[in-house]
């Protein structure tokens, strides 16, 4: 009895659709294609296929002092979700302490904008940059905010991932304090 009242509602919500889209006519065609376009892995996801492997990470951390603390890791790059996306897995040492971090990123077709995500042990947020390619510096600039654990609040942040070759790239983090960029990390990834 109850497959058959779903049944019944299915059918319902199926005609309603229909009837909706026959009504709109171009106006449903154009939004199809919109949605093809923007779902549609594009050249800068192909690129994101190129980066999947196993990489080496060499990071350098850098103190307001100008101390800096070196440690290494490894990455594995993965697409995911038919091309659409690039997944990292992290796992070395920071700061004497095992590490182990992941990373999405996206290219937004509709935006035209790179988006990457990052969550770690060192810490229970979640970092979010938004960024643009920059053809003079073969680089995607990034900013966007990660949580200061001292404040509790959002701190605006900036990262530079320039692609030096297809077997290295180097990227270079900045926090942003009293409007000034101070240099916080580098991490040098190779294969």
């Amino acid at each position: 009895m109850c497959s058959r009242k779903a049944a019944v509602f299915v059918s319902i919500i199926l005609l309603f659709i229909c009837s909706s889209t026959f009504a709109q006519g171009a106006d449903q065609q154009e939004m199809m294609k919109k949605w093809q376009e923007y779902m549609t892995p594009g050249t800068v996801h192909q690129g994101f296929a190129k980066m999947a492997g196993n990489w080496k990470a060499t990071v350098t951390m850098f103190d307001p002092s100008g101390q800096q603390m070196q440690s290494e890791g490894t990455v594995v790059y993965e697409t995911i979700l038919g091309g659409r996306y690039l997944k990292s897995s992290f796992k070395g040492t920071m700061m004497g302490m095992p590490f182990e971090g992941m990373g999405v990123d996206a290219y937004d077709n509709a935006t035209k904008e790179y988006i990457s995500t990052w969550v770690d042990n060192m810490g229970t947020g979640l970092m979010y940059l938004k960024g643009k390619w920059d053809d003079a510096s073969k680089s995607i600039i990034y900013t966007g905010t990660m949580v200061d654990p001292m404040s509790g609040k959002d701190q605006p942040s900036k990262t530079i991932s320039k692609m030096v070759d297809d077997n290295h790239v180097v990227q270079t983090m900045f926090n942003i304090v009293n409007g000034q960029e101070v240099k916080s990390m580098e991490i040098a990834y190779s294969r």
